[in-house]
C-alpha cells in the first residue's frame, strides 16, 4: 500500500499536483484503508467498482485480496498514471462516473455486465449524494457501499426527523438501505488536507418493496421537501394527507421514514385529476 511519500514521488514524477475543481485530496492511511476494505468483506474474485483511484492507493489493497476492480477516473493524467501501473490488473474507464440525468454512466454498466458488485471507493465529495442514490435505487446487483463521504453528507445519512438536516438524502438512502458509521477521518488523513473532516460510511442495501417504484418515490420525496415549511394539508389535500393517518397541520420534515411511505402510497393511488396536475392540492 502507497505511503503518502510514495503518493507525493509518482504525482511528482509526472509534473502532476491534486486537482481542486476534482475534488483530489488523497486518503493515505493505511489503517483506515484496511479497515474499508476489510468491513466489506472483500475475497478472492469478488467484483469492485472503485470511483477515483487517483495513484492507486486503495486499489493496489483491493487486488492484493483477489478482487476483480473496476475503476472509473475522469482526470486523464491520473487514468493514464494507475494504467500504465496496473493496466493489467484491473479494468479502467476514462470519464465521468455519472451521465445523463445523474445515472450510472453506460460504460460502467456495460462493464459491469449484470454482475453482483460492491462500490468501495474515496468518494470525490462532488458526486458522493447522488452516486449513492443511484446505486441504491436502481442496481439491485450492487451489494453494498463502502465509501469516504464529506462529514457534512453523513450527518444527513444519519439525521433524524425534526433535525434541519432531515431531508430527502437521509430519508431515500434510509429507506433503502442500512446505514453504518465506520470512522471520522480527520482532515490531516488526506493530502492536501481538505477545509473539512470526513466519515467512511457502510450502506448496506435492504430488499425494496415491489409494489414502489423507486425513482418515484424519491421523486416524491425530493419534490415534497421544497414545501418543508408548509402544512402538508396544504400541499397533498386534507383528504390524502388524514387517509395516511398523518395530521394535516404537520409538515414533512417531522415525519419518518415510515409514515412518508404510506403519504407516498397514498398520494400514488389518487385518481388523476383532469383539470391539476398530479400531486396538486384540491382547492
Amino acid at each position: 500500500m502507497q505511503r503518502l511519500s510514495e503518493i507525493k514521488s509518482l504525482l511528482a514524477e509526472r509534473g502532476l499536483r491534486p486537482r481542486k475543481r476534482f475534488g483530489q485530496n488523497f486518503l493515505h492511511d493505511q489503517n483506515l484503508l484496511r479497515k474499508l476494505v476489510d468491513d466489506a468483506n472483500v475475497c478472492q474474485g469478488d467484483l469492485v467498482l472503485e470511483i477515483g483511484p487517483g495513484t492507486g492507493t486503495l486499489t493496489e489493497t483491493l487486488l492484493e485480496r483477489g478482487a476483480d476492480v473496476i475503476a472509473c477516473e475522469l482526470d486523464e493524467d491520473l487514468a493514464d498514471l494507475i494504467e500504465s501501473r496496473l493496466g493489467g490488473r484491473m479494468q479502467l474507464i476514462r470519464g465521468d462516473c455519472l451521465g445523463r440525468a445523474r445515472t450510472l454512466s453506460p460504460q460502467i454498466v456495460d462493464a459491469l455486465q449484470g454482475r453482483p458488485f460492491r462500490l468501495i471507493a474515496n468518494l470525490p465529495y462532488q458526486i458522493a449524494s447522488p452516486l449513492m442514490v443511484e446505486l441504491l435505487l436502481n442496481h439491485p446487483a450492487c451489494g453494498g457501499q463502502w465509501i469516504t463521504i464529506q462529514n457534512e453528507v453523513a450527518d444527513r445519512l444519519f439525521a433524524e426527523p425534526g433535525i434541519s438536516q432531515w431531508g430527502p438524502l437521509g430519508i431515500i438512502v434510509q429507506w433503502g438501505g442500512e446505514v453504518t458509521r465506520l470512522a471520522n477521518l480527520p482532515a490531516s488523513c488526506f493530502w492536501p488536507e481538505p477545509s473539512v473532516s470526513s466519515t467512511m460510511v457502510a450502506i448496506r442495501p435492504r430488499v425494496l418493496p415491489a409494489d414502489i417504484n423507486p425513482s418515484a418515490f424519491a421523486r416524491f420525496i425530493t419534490q415534497l421537501f421544497t414545501t418543508r415549511r408548509k402544512q402538508l394539508g396544504g400541499v397533498l389535500g386534507r383528504d390524502i394527507v388524514q387517509q395516511a393517518g398523518i395530521d394535516p397541520t404537520w409538515r414533512c420534515e417531522r415525519l419518518s421514514v415510515a409514515e412518508l411511505v404510506a403519504l407516498f402510497q397514498k398520494e400514488s393511488s389518487r385518481p388523476p385529476a383532469s383539470d391539476s396536475p398530479p400531486g396538486e392540492a384540491a382547492s
